[in-house]
């Protein structure tokens, strides 16, 4: 099955929306994290802003770019109602979220804007920010703990390397090349046999986005052994966490049946391995 084709069966849980980050606790419900001490409203020194947003920076970041509402960003985070009681949480999945700045709720989408690479923030998002009495939400103001990873642009803004392999990307025996983004945190890699979930975005070698579950803001998940030869080959040598690019020539991709052709290229993050 082509990566593709995949996303077609992919549609029906794709049509959740990227929200579901924020959204939607993890199934199956994640060890719980302790909530912070001033869980129950924003403190005295917490900044307010004119929608009614609070936060406090909790640890300075180090890079200098913001994201816009168009972008995409990287990120840790816990969720905690005001009574202390955690309802999602990626630390708890021991793997972050990668998701569209405008698919989220509103207090998010306000308070990834104002953060850089490297930055912690507590976030208080009234209710009018947040689900509006949205029946199966969690209701009244929430309050998430958010560690800025990476700022992510568009995907259909394609890599400066779309083009051919770095002089740095390294060559498998398989044929395809590829180059670690980021490392994972995870120890064990999958199998043939595995079923992996993960976030992708795929480019043909002149800067087309053809594809990503980025985009839609749904990760794919699907069996090793039903993709394309090169991600069969390239997600083996991954972790849970990493998120690497691959350039996989047309022999292991679609090998000239049906678009795209020619060598293409895919960023990777690895979420999960069943």
């Amino acid at each position: 099955m082509s990566i593709r084709s995949l996303c077609v069966l992919l549609l029906v849980v794709a049509a959740f929306g990227m929200s579901t980050y924020a959204q939607q606790p993890a199934k199956p419900a994640p060890t719980p994290v302790p909530p912070p001490a001033d869980v129950a409203k924003p403190p005295a020194d917490a900044t307010k802003t004119a929608s009614g947003l609070s936060f406090k920076v909790l640890q300075p970041g180090k890079g200098t770019a913001k994201p816009g509402p168009t972008d995409l960003v990287t990120v840790h985070y816990t969720g905690w109602t005001t009574d202390g009681k955690m309802f999602d949480s990626s630390h708890a999945r021991n793997a972050p979220s990668t998701f569209p700045v405008n698919r989220v709720i509103k207090g998010w989408g306000e308070g990834v804007q104002l953060m850089v690479a490297g930055e912690k923030r507590r976030f208080w998002i009234p209710q009018e920010l947040a689900y509006s009495g949205q029946p199966g939400r969690p209701a009244g103001m929430l309050v998430f703990d958010v560690e800025m990873l990476e700022v992510v642009p568009s995907p259909r803004t394609p890599p400066t390397d779309v083009a051919a392999p770095p002089a740095d990307a390294l060559n498998h025996r398989s044929g395809i090349s590829y180059k670690v983004l980021r490392p994972g945190t995870g120890a064990t890699h999958p199998t043939k046999g595995s079923t992996v979930t993960v976030h992708y975005t795929g480019w043909t070698i002149n800067g087309e986005m053809f594809d990503s579950s980025v985009e839609r803001g749904q990760p794919a998940s699907f069996g090793l052994s039903d993709v394309i030869e090169g991600w069969t080959e390239g997600v083996q040598l991954m972790v849970v966490g990493e998120k690497t690019r691959f350039w996989i020539p047309e022999r292991l991709a679609y090998k000239g049946e049906r678009p795209p052709r020619g060598m293409l290229v895919f960023d990777v993050e690895l979420l999960n391995i069943r």
